[in-house]
């Protein structure tokens, strides 16, 4: 590999002549350097000169594979990995598509927008700049170690060791900027909403008002959604983990509502199919992820088979220890559509990565799926390749007991009047809104910042229907918090209100009787209608 940088991030362009034209002269005004090549062979020799990325044109390939093309990227040291962007031509269905070859491709549909043909350029190049960068190190390594007499079979480990640490700061990395992204996003439609309506109102005008209201709650709630599969793929959202029979999630009327109408969509249940362990909600919303990623993979359509069945696991299972010994159910979905390469199978339950163009989807559902199989104590694997299509297979533990009749509903009154609520939150701003809510909702309102000034209102004549707390207290948590207050007033209850919080991911283990649970963010409408619900059980 040639040690200059700027050989390295030259991109090198293989597709009909307007069309190389085009991107040569799109990269060259943002500064890339470039070339194009006028058959396989000349950009065989281009790759072996040093390349940052390629874009190579979809029916390059029509008449066969490239032999040598693929013997390049197979053959790439472990630090390297090529970006290949696939031209394709919008929805053509290609043929031929197991002569692709098989390595980090991204695609882009032509015709494109030339902002997103810059944004996938300059990515594929920050990525080849890391991975340079990771070359380097390992070197400055190998250097190092050879110097200090190490042997070789240390100098190896401690090498691998290095490539695994650099290929995790690169996931972080993109993790952080993926966030930054999308938030950034939010954020800018939330405060010009707002700004937008405070120059209305100083305005004296009510025109258009609704629209930014709209526009601002839209960002918030994709803010939350967002959030949410962030704690999914951590593996530390708030579970409510309960007897779900999956007959019911997988009734094909439900299902067929999920998938593009091109698609057959096949179901096999086994018989006798055993309930699984599982926050119902959050295992629909995994399933429905891997439905819509199969048939992103069928743009054409094809043959979605959903198959569910009884698994008994014993040591040694091809699970490689990623689950204990025990009876769980199996959720697989096959599709026939275009398939993965290793490369990308390598990296795709990673948050944030995504083969599909910028602004197309922000690779958050797979990864939401497998930090929701590892919460829930199951596992998920992911089997694919290049014009053989995708299987998933997701392991659920086996609910073993009997079905437990639903609590009893709580009873709703018309508001709280009269009742007296505690407030304990340490953000000024929330515990304003929160007794702001309270009042309106005509509860008295008493509130502390922190759970010791909680206590002194607890340990007071001052009558206290509700304790209303956030979990994540500074000093004494809010759990900690209610333990002391059933202690003092054992007849009291609980609200509880959470970001995030570890102790609070397992409900049942963290709720007692007359405890609840209400995540943030959340509508101070559905807190009222909540609390009006537990003040309202007799």
């Amino acid at each position: 590999m040639a040690s200059s940088l700027a050989l390295d991030e030259r991109a090198l362009i293989l597709a009909p002549s307007p069309l190389a034209a085009d991107i040569a002269r799109l990269l060259a005004g943002a500064g890339i350097d470039n070339l194009c090549a006028l058959d396989l062979a000349q950009l065989q020799a281009g790759l072996a000169e040093g390349a940052g990325l390629a874009f190579i044109a979809e029916q390059v390939f029509d008449p066969g594979p490239s032999p040598l093309l693929q013997a390049f990227l197979d053959q790439q040291p472990n630090w390297s990995d090529l970006p290949i962007v696939l031209l394709t031509q919008g929805d053509r269905s290609v043929t031929a598509s197991c002569h692709l070859p098989q390595g980090n491709l991204m695609r882009l549909a032509v015709p494109f927008e030339d902002a997103q043909l810059l944004q996938m350029a300059q990515f594929a190049l920050r990525n080849r700049r890391r991975q340079y960068l990771v070359r380097d190190q390992l070197l400055d390594l190998q250097l190092r170690l050879q110097a200090q007499g190490i042997t070789p079979g240390e100098a190896r480990e401690r090498s691998e060791f290095a490539r695994h640490q650099a290929r995790k700061m690169e996931a972080i990395g993109q993790l952080a900027g993926g966030v930054a992204h999308d938030f950034n996003n939010l954020l800018t439609s939330i405060g010009g909403s707002l700004e937008l309506i405070e120059r209305r109102l100083q305005q004296g005008r009510s025109d258009g008002v609704d629209t930014m209201l709209r526009m601002g709650r839209e960002a918030v709630s994709r803010a939350s959604r967002l959030t949410h599969r962030l704690l999914a793929f951590s593996s530390r959202q708030s579970l409510h983990s309960q007897r779900v029979d999956l007959h019911a999630l997988l009734q094909s009327k439900r299902l067929m509502a999920c998938v593009s109408p091109a698609v057959t969509l096949q179901v096999d249940i086994a018989q006798s199919l055993w309930p699984v362990e599982a926050d119902g909600a959050q295992l629909q919303e995994a399933l429905d992820n891997l439905l819509l990623n199969a048939c992103e993979a069928m743009p054409s359509g094809g043959h979605l088979r959903i198959e569910a069945s009884n698994q008994s696991i014993g040591a040694g299972h091809v699970t490689d220890g990623a689950l204990c010994a025990g009876d769980y159910v199996r959720l697989r979905v096959i599709d026939d559509g275009q398939g993965m390469a290793q490369r990308t199978l390598e990296h795709a339950f990673e948050p944030f990565f995504s083969t599909k163009a910028i602004g197309q989807g922000i690779g958050l559902g797979l990864s939401m799926v497998y930090g929701f199989s590892k919460q829930s104590r199951g596992h998920v694997t992911l089997h694919s390749q290049i014009g053989q299509g995708t299987q998933v297979e997701l392991y659920l533990p086996r609910h073993l007991g009997q079905a437990q009749a639903s609590d009893e509903p709580m009873l709703p009154v018309q508001n709280g009047r009269g009742r007296r609520v505690l407030v304990v939150e340490d953000d000024p701003d929330v515990r304003q809104l929160l007794c702001q809510a309270m009042r309106e909702n005509g509860c008295a309102c008493h509130s502390a910042a922190n759970a010791s000034d909680g206590l002194k209102v607890l340990r007071s004549t001052r009558h206290v229907d509700l304790l209303l707390t956030d979990v994540g207290l500074p000093g004494m948590n809010g759990r900690q918090l209610a333990e002391i207050a059933r202690n003092l007033r054992p007849s009291l209850s609980v609200l509880f209100i959470t970001g995030y919080a570890e102790t609070a991911m397992a409900r049942d283990g963290f709720l007692e009787a007359g405890m609840h649970l209400l995540g943030k963010p959340f509508e101070l409408q559905a807190l009222q209608t909540l609390v009006n619900q537990i003040l309202g059980r007799p």
